[in-house]
């Protein structure tokens, strides 16, 4: 009864010995007595105890490294960058990358180191942000150069992160505010000018407007006065005495209009009751005066200029 459980054992531990699995996208190098034997792919493979045994697995998947690197640039500034490197294990060099290279992530981060520190001091600063492609493209170059033959690939390389002093960035903060506060400033500037250039157009059309309503007001009220005066000598006044009256009558409207204003403070000099008759009296002895004077000029005969 008991030689049954142990050959059950037996059993399982021999088969176990036996076979064994390798995952997806992983390779396993099997050796014989400490010798390379082969490469075992994904699925259920099979191996003699004993003789045989797993040396070790490689992913095939594409891994990520970043590194961190800190150097100066050609105007002096200190600068951290930070390069992520994607990279992976070619499947028909599993050999070379299992056996050549013992640590991966130390000899990629010393090709980086070297890269990015023969790179960045030949740029400024701001070449550094402008051309990070450029220091890209560089470590990729280099890194697949040498690492083809340990049997990795590098798919891509990226700088991730460009971080300078503190202070370096604290003053080109400041030099970026003054310059938009700068911009700021043109603009409004140009804006003040636009503003005054059109209130001033503004103003001279309404000047014209205004001389121009002005213009037709007077040529109404010629219009107006031309009419009042015929209608006057209609009625038996002449000429004179309709335009004193016409004058008398705006003398008196704009008296009223002045009055109609609470908060008026113009006076009219003369101002007395009679100012009106006298005012008509004076016009119309003026233009009898006038006419008169007409007359005499008229009737006077030119002398003869003596021979």
């Amino acid at each position: 009864m008991i030689i049954i459980p142990i050959a059950i054992g037996l059993s399982v531990f021999f088969l176990m010995a036996v076979f064994f699995i390798v995952k997806q996208q992983t390779a396993a190098i099997i050796e014989r007595f400490g010798k390379f034997q082969s490469i075992r792919q994904s699925g259920l493979q099979l191996k003699i105890p004993v003789f045989d045994r797993i040396a070790g697995r490689l992913s095939l998947k594409i891994q990520q490294l970043d590194v961190i690197i800190e150097t100066k640039t050609l105007d002096d500034v200190f600068v951290k960058l930070k390069v992520s490197v994607q990279y992976k294990v070619i499947k028909e060099k599993v050999y070379d990358a299992f056996y050549k290279l013992d640590y991966p992530h130390d000899q990629i981060t010393s090709f980086v180191f070297d890269v990015v520190r023969a790179e960045v001091p030949k740029m400024k600063l701001d070449d550094v942000f402008v051309k990070k492609d450029d220091i890209a493209i560089a470590v990729k170059r280099e890194l697949q150069e040498y690492m083809t033959d340990y049997g990795y690939h590098i798919i891509k390389t990226l700088v991730t992160d460009i971080d300078p002093d503190a202070q370096v960035k604290a003053a080109m903060n400041r030099i970026n505010a003054a310059d938009r506060e700068k911009t700021a400033a043109q603009f409004e500037g140009d804006a003040q000018r636009i503003l005054i250039v059109e209130r001033a157009k503004a103003e001279a059309e309404s000047k014209r407007l205004q001389g121009q309503g002005i213009a037709d007001q007077r040529r109404e009220i010629a219009r107006g006065l031309e009419e009042s005066v015929e209608v006057l000598n209609k009625v038996g006044i002449n000429s004179q005495e309709a335009s004193a009256l016409i004058v008398v009558t705006q003398h008196y409207d704009t008296l009223q209009s002045i009055g109609q204003e609470t908060n008026s403070n113009l006076i009219l000099l003369p101002n007395s009751p009679q100012a009106g008759s006298q005012m008509l009296n004076d016009m119309v002895a003026s233009f009898t005066a006038s006419n008169q004077i007409g007359e005499a000029m008229k009737n006077q005969k030119p002398k003869k200029l003596k021979e």
